[in-house]
């Protein structure tokens, strides 16, 4: 049985593969290893992991010293096919029966001792001696003890004592006496006070016509008893010693075999449904369901091995049970068991009815059941303690109505429920998610056939993720497909498409999506109901914590635990401000959105603008933390909702890694209000973001938010400030053309509408178009104009802005005196507005006149603060702009090396906002410098 195995810890610690060992290097990560591998297909903590590395003294950042080794250990194991996963709060290592001596050992022990209790002591003998035969010496032998490690080593090395007592209790039962007694007088020397050892030396002893030597054994125990202990033999070694002393065949307390419980007709109990012949993946899960219920030598006497299979609706977890169980049943030869609890249904089973089942199952006469459930319990574990058996409790309501069905033996115990079994005391929690992409297009393939699907491989994959790789969703699917031999895969592609009706085409027989999510969304509470609902309105991906509470208007956390619990939302994580974030899968958003049309438009509206106002408000607030901008967001009376001050406080402490890991939420709310019939928190979003993508050179982004709100027809006002980050979008893509039309559009509305300050924005827009275009005198009159309007309205980083603009122009008219000049006050401006972002880009810009010059100390003194200003600021567009006119000046120098490292420095910037303009500027900026990647 250990042919297979990769990882071995019974002894000290080796992974090897068919090539042979490979090294894994020095104790830390041996030690990482071992640990994970001692609680191998489990989510292991970091902190236990740090406790097991460093016992002592940890290092100062443990966490990144932690994932370092875990780093390195992965590229290890990669090479025998081994994978650690990073879980929530820590890691885990995913192991398959056979690859772990520990485990090949646990399951060996648990079938010598089935093996036993049913009479076959021969067979228990040999599972015992292959158990017994992969210990290479001490466990993990060379390693240091270590303090997370240490309940595992010492539960390892007491089994392994268990195990060779119970070997040689063997060979004394089946007559091996010779075998037993050197084996039990080293086991003494090794554990001395060990009674049961004696007894069984005794016996051995006696059984091979040694009486003389026996009653010496007894005598050599007793005193080493009183002498060291003060106490004298007990009970069962007295007995023993007075059967020898009269003559008489003493015999050992040896189990006898059970026998099997029988139903009334006298046959084996074999009652569970059958398994799924398609069964599909979740290698992972069948095999951590499997070691969980094959431990039971892990749990204490009179205490069942309990696992819970718990999921979403139509995930599998029934059919993962049962499959198991299949798997499993040789393991419990005294028979199965299978009760539907009915949960899900409208009328969960009272436990006292199941008991009564349980108990017809296990032969009593309905006329002797109990009345009292608790008498039915009494008696339920009575008829248990007899045998050993598996028993599957499908679609549990809750851990109450599991709790009184459990018996008090070593079974084995399954339950699947929709709910999370956390009061389910001792239970090992199996969570199932969707299947991989993998997995589900090989079950589709399965059920609708292969050939046929690999036809259309394309049309599969979109099935696939309209049915959200949920195997019901995918088992209707295919069904469909069989039932019309002549659909093209197309067809029912299209037909899923629409998320409203795709309920509804997820249907067949007696099999339905929907019909699943009824029986989870009929037991929630009304206020937890609604939740749900509204929670289905805010679109697919995964959302903060406070855009729940902005929907149910406060105090969400009560109805999102209901929902938890009842695997009807997902927590996915954190998100950068250390909160939580949830999602529901893709087909319970649908449904869920579909009930909650039943709501009251205008109650469904107010909700959708609570979440809105939230964003809006979040996204100002990000903004305020990035450098000054002319695209900075303009002031609203709109949002009505704000979240919790923590949040906002969380936000402006890292604005700018908010806004990203936010980007596509942001995006997702702009559609959202265009859809929901809210335009004028459409346009503010859109107008609010303007800053960041501008920032971050997120141009596609910053184009389509702003063309949708444009779609709602806004006001003139707001549509002027739209159409002009739009221009600009078109500038920046250097389609002057478009951009000259729509600042143009854009200046005529903010006229229009008496906003002199918008006017010059869009002034200065037409401007940049007028020098791109090759009009750098016409781009100046422009933007003198301007400079007026904002010296009048007391907007100094605007000033600085036009200023530096000018400088820019006599730049390019080849005056440099000017242009230094310019530049200079546009410096001092910025300076004194406290504007660093304009500083760095006006020191840029002066560095390039005093390179153009030849004044390289001069050049030098403006460029190497810009670059560091600029990336300080993360502002990595204009950083990469201001290395590239380093990269200039150190090839003027002379400094090819230091010029190169920093025009490649610009290009992967340029490539990594994908620039394409500055990636070929790039290239070709300087002699002899483009040798750089495409």
């Amino acid at each position: 049985m250990g042919e297979q195995v990769k990882f071995r810890v019974l002894g000290p610690l080796e992974v090897g593969s068919t090539d042979g060992r490979i090294s894994l290097g020095g104790t830390k990560p041996r030690l990482l290893l071992a640990t994970l591998l001692f609680n191998a297909n489990q989510t292991v903590h970091a902190d236990v992991l740090v406790e097991s590395l460093w016992p002592e003294r940890r290092p100062r950042s443990p966490a990144a010293n932690l994932r370092t080794y875990v780093s390195s250990l992965r590229s290890t194991l990669a090479l025998v096919g081994a994978t650690i996963r990073t879980e929530h709060a820590g890691y885990a290592i995913s192991v398959l029966p056979g690859e772990l001596d520990l485990l090949v050992f646990r399951e060996l022990l648990a079938a010598a001792r089935q093996s036993h209790r049913v009479g076959r002591l021969h067979d228990a003998c040999g599972r015992l001696e292959e158990a017994l035969a992969l210990w290479r010496g001490e466990v993990l032998a060379d390693l240091p003890s270590s303090g997370a490690l240490t309940r595992h080593l010492e539960a390892a090395a007491e089994a392994r004592l268990g195990a060779r007592e119970e070997l040689l209790g063997l060979y004394v039962a089946t007559g091996r006496y010779a075998e037993a007694i050197g084996d039990l007088r080293a086991l003494l020397s090794e554990h001395p006070f060990r009674e049961s050892v004696w007894q069984q030396l005794l016996l051995a002893l006696n059984g091979d016509g040694q009486q003389a030597e026996a009653l010496r054994a007894y005598s050599e125990v007793r005193e080493l008893l009183v002498n060291e202990l003060g106490v004298e033999p007990g009970p069962e070694l007295r007995r023993i010693h007075m059967s020898i002393l009269a003559g008489e065949s003493a015999t050992a307390p040896l189990d006898q075999p059970d026998i099997p419980v029988v139903s009334r007709s006298g046959q084996l109990l074999r009652q569970l449904p059958p398994d799924v012949p398609d069964f599909t993946g979740r290698a992972r899960s069948t095999a951590a369901l499997q070691q969980a219920l094959s431990s039971t030598w892990q749990t204490p006497a009179g205490a069942p091995t309990v696992a819970s299979v718990v999921g979403p609706p139509g995930v599998g977890k029934t059919a993962l049970a049962v499959h198991v169980a299949h798997l499993l049943q040789e393991g419990f030869p005294d028979g199965q068991l299978h009760v539907d609890l009915a949960g899900t249904s409208g009328k969960p089973r009272e436990p006292a009815d199941a008991l009564a089942d349980l108990l017809r199952s296990l032969g009593v006469d309905g006329a002797a059941l109990p009345e009292r459930i608790e008498d039915r319990t009494a008696l339920y574990r009575s008829l248990a303690a007899q045998s050993r058996m598996l028993v599957l409790f499908d679609d549990a309501a809750s851990a109450a109505q599991v709790q009184p069905l459990l018996p008090a033996s070593d079974w084995a115990v399954v339950v699947t429920s929709r709910c999370r079994m956390a009061e389910l005391p001792g239970a090992k929690q199996i969570e199932l998610d969707v299947l991989s992409p993998a997995s589900a297009h090989a079950l589709l393939c399965k059920i609708a056939g292969a050939e046929r699907v690999q036809l259309e491989e394309a049309s599969a994959a979109a099935i696939l993720r309209a049915c959200g790789y949920l195997p019901l969703a995918i088992r209707i699917a295919g069904a469909r497909l069989v039932g019309r031999r002549g659909w093209p895969l197309e067809v029912l592609e299209q037909r899923l498409e629409n998320e409203r009706r795709r309920l509804v085409e997820l249907r067949t027989g007696e099999l339905a999506v929907q019909a699943s999510f009824d029986l989870s969304y009929r037991q929630l509470p009304p206020a937890a109901a609604r939740a749900f609902r509204l929670i289905g309105l805010l679109g697919a991906g995964s959302v903060p914590e406070w855009s729940i509470d902005a929907l149910v208007d406060r105090g969400s956390a009560r109805w999102v635990d209901v929902l938890l619990d009842g695997n009807l939302l997902e927590l996915t994580g954190t998100d950068v401000l250390g909160r939580p974030r949830y999602r529901m899968h893709d087909l319970v958003r649908c449904y869920a959105r579909n009930a909650a049309e039943s709501e009251p438009a205008q109650f469904r509206r107010a909700a959708i603008d609570r979440v809105l106002s939230g964003w809006l408000l979040a996204t100002t607030h990000a903004s305020a933390g990035l450098p000054v901008s002319i695209f900075r967001p303009v002031p609203t009376g709109v949002a009505h909702w704000r979240p919790e001050r923590s949040v906002l406080d969380r936000i402006d402490r890292a604005p700018v890694a908010w806004l990203d890991a936010e980007q596509d939420s942001l995006i997702d709310a702009v559609h959202l209000a265009v859809a929901e019939g809210s335009p004028d928190l459409a346009c503010s979003l859109a107008i609010s973001l303007a800053q960041y993508f501008d920032f971050r050179s997120h141009y596609g982004a910053w184009r389509r938010t702003h063309e949708i709100a444009l779609s709602t027809q806004p006001a003139p006002g707001t549509r002027a400030t739209l159409l002009r980050g739009l221009a600009q979008v078109h500038h920046l893509l250097d389609d002057q053309g478009g951009a000259r039309r729509l600042f143009a559009e854009s200046h005529a509305l903010f006229r229009q509408t008496g906003d002199a300050v918008g006017e010059a924005f869009a002034i200065c827009g037409l401007a940049a178009v007028e020098r791109r275009s090759g009009r750098p005198h016409m781009a100046q009159r422009r933007l003198r104009r301007a400079l007026v309007v904002f010296q009048q309205s007391g907007d100094k980083h605007a000033e600085a802005f036009v200023r530096e603009a000018i400088g820019r122009t006599y730049l390019v008219l080849g005056d440099r005196d000017e242009a230094e000049r310019w530049l200079t006050d546009s410096l001092r401006v910025s300076r004194s507005a406290g504007d660093r972002h304009r500083e760095g880009k006006t020191l840029a810009e002066l560095g390039r006149l005093h390179t153009a010059a030849n004044d390289f100390q001069a050049a030098m003194s403006c460029l190497e603060p810009a670059v560091r200003i600029l990336g300080e600021l993360e502002d990595e567009h204009c950083t990469a702009n201001a290395l590239q006119r380093l990269g200039d000046l150190c090839a003027r120098q002379g400094n090819h090396q230091r010029a190169l490292a920093a025009v490649r420095q610009a290009h992967a910037i340029f490539q990594r906002i994908n620039d394409h303009r500055g990636s070929a500027v790039s290239k070709t900026r300087s002699p002899g410098l483009n040798g750089l990647p495409g």
